[in-house]
């Protein structure tokens, strides 16, 4: 399938002036587009539905609405697109927010297989060290995760560090170790790649993504899903980092005695460097 851009691309230099008019405002709208139905389309555009029409049938659409089916497909995989309902205002928005957010929470808490999560924790108590890896929008999750965890043991690491390869980080890793992969939908392809590697390495991998992964599915030791669902254009992490957040708690909690040391040690290193302020 030829996505949109690509056919308007095409196909602009043989466009009539007033489908150029649609084709131009079509550009500059792509991320709200499927927020327009064809007649919105064509008042917005300054032209007819007629026009519209003739114009999608030009770019190989048998109607407007296999072009909106097209973009709301993009959407869903990961795409920030908007939607029809996503136009609101005010506390509309905000309580369709708190409601999806609520459902988000639910639904990975209700469907956590709790065996596979305590085994899952054992092994970063008992890894010699840990890696953490995210790209993109799992990037933020994976240093969280990093931050808390390091404060409850020793040897966490985020990878890859600047101007390295995963290669030269990973080489050392083995069967003592445990790697943690975030990586959510539109991740990157060597994602798979890597959980491949450390296969071959027997490398113990914890991943966490969202519940479609199908591509990285029976690629790790334990596999978490948490969904990244929104009202509107942009994907949700919140469930990902109360996720994240409770493995770094549960971690602590399997071995509080010698975490409770490692954060009081902290906390001494903040006073004579004065790093934090202590109100």
């Amino acid at each position: 399938m030829t996505p949109l851009n690509q056919r308007l691309a095409s196909h602009y230099e043989s466009l009539t002036p007033q489908e150029k008019r649609v084709a131009d405002f079509v550009v500059d709208h792509f991320d709200d587009l499927i927020s327009y139905n064809s007649a919105e389309l064509a008042r917005v555009s300054g032209v007819s539905k007629a026009t519209v029409s003739r114009l999608f049938k030009r770019l190989g659409y048998e109607k407007y609405k296999d072009m909106y089916e097209e973009l709301r497909l993009l959407r869903q995989s990961g795409m920030p697109l908007t939607e029809p309902r996503d136009i609101v205002h005010g506390d509309t928005l905000l309580a369709r927010h708190y409601k999806q957010e609520t459902a988000n929470l639910l639904h990975w808490t209700t469907l956590l297989d709790t065996q596979q999560f305590s085994a899952a924790i054992q092994s970063l108590n008992q890894a010699r060290q840990v890696g953490i890896i995210g790209y993109r929008n799992a990037y933020p999750v994976a240093l969280h995760l990093r931050a808390q965890l390091i404060q409850a043991r020793a040897q966490v690491s985020l990878f890859p560090t600047p101007g390295q390869t995963l290669s030269e980080e990973l080489v050392d890793y083995g069967p003592q170790d445990v790697v943690v992969v975030i990586a959510f939908r539109r991740r990157p392809a060597v994602i798979k790649k890597l959980l491949q590697q450390l296969q071959r390495q027997q490398v113990p991998v914890i991943t966490l993504s969202e519940p479609q992964a199908l591509s990285i599915q029976g690629l790790a030791t334990w596999q978490f899903a948490t969904p990244l669902e929104s009202v509107s254009a942009f994907d949700c992490y919140s469930a990902a980092m109360s996720f994240v957040t409770l493995m770094a708690n549960s971690l602590l909690h399997s071995t509080l005695e010698s975490g409770r040391q490692r954060i009081h040690k902290i906390a001494e290193s903040y006073l004579h460097l004065e790093e934090l302020e202590q109100r």
